[in-house]
């Protein structure tokens, strides 16, 4: 899917990756679960380019949604991984801390299981060998990606800003459709490790001014960095005053 020029999407608005290309290659942001490997080739195929020209992967963080194909890009054709030193150990396979209790809907919670089935997401290869990074880093790949620290979601959870596309992936800093109740719009991403943090971190997402907001679960947001993080702020603020109604039953 060609979201702009230089700017493809494969997957859906369940589980996403992103493209960049540009003349000297291709980077990928995320890669999802292991049985999109075949639409990121269709996909590539379609760009008119091939797995040659993919120069690395970026992780958001290291939840095995967002690991995918990765191990598989590295192992079989050289493909260095980046993630944020924080989730390293998760991204292979480590231990990752318990959330708190989920609200959820049955059909979107189900939807989401069905899904991650049918696209290999019990057959995930946990990386074996990775490229840490740190925010604030400007990575020697296709678009010039730069890493914005963005903890919350887990430890090592990042942001990454590609001016070149007017773009800024956020992995779980956010998401625009919540897998578990099937929620449109800008808000807290669920399976979070510390929501607060969550919410704090992304006012580090205002600076960059992107047009483009782009989440590993929901539709791709267009109307601006700003908004997007306001209607986040604003959907958290909500909740909490949802939340405090029912105690006070």
């Amino acid at each position: 899917m060609n979201l702009a020029p230089n700017l493809h999407r494969i997957g859906n608005d369940i589980v996403a990756v992103y493209l960049i290309d540009t003349p000297e290659g291709v980077t990928v942001i995320d890669a999802g679960l292991a049985g999109h490997f075949g639409e990121l080739v269709t996909e590539l195929g379609s760009m008119g380019r091939t797995l040659d020209d993919v120069k690395g992967v970026i992780l958001t963080h290291g939840d095995g949604d967002h690991v995918g194909f990765a191990e598989r890009l590295r192992r079989e054709h050289g493909v260095p991984v980046y993630i944020h030193e924080g989730d390293a150990a998760r991204a292979k396979g480590g231990p990752k801390p318990k959330n708190a209790k989920q609200s959820l809907k049955l059909g979107p919670m189900l939807g989401f299981l069905a899904y991650s089935l049918r696209k290999g997401g019990m057959r995930t290869s946990w990386l074996t060998d990775v490229v840490t990074v740190r925010g604030g880093e400007t990575l020697d790949l296709p678009g010039a990606p730069r890493i914005i620290a963005l903890p919350g979601h887990s430890e090592g959870s990042i942001a990454v800003h590609v001016p070149a596309v007017d773009a800024v992936f956020v992995g779980d800093g956010l998401t625009t459709r919540h897998v578990l109740t099937g929620r449109t719009g800008p808000q807290p991403a669920p399976f979070t490790d510390d929501p607060a943090q969550a919410l704090s971190s992304l006012r580090a997402l205002v600076p960059t001014g992107a047009t483009w907001v782009l989440p590993g679960h929901g539709a791709p947001w267009g109307g601006g960095v700003e908004a997007a993080v306001a209607a986040v702020e604003a959907s958290q603020a909500a909740q909490a005053a949802q939340a405090a109604a029912r105690d006070a039953r």
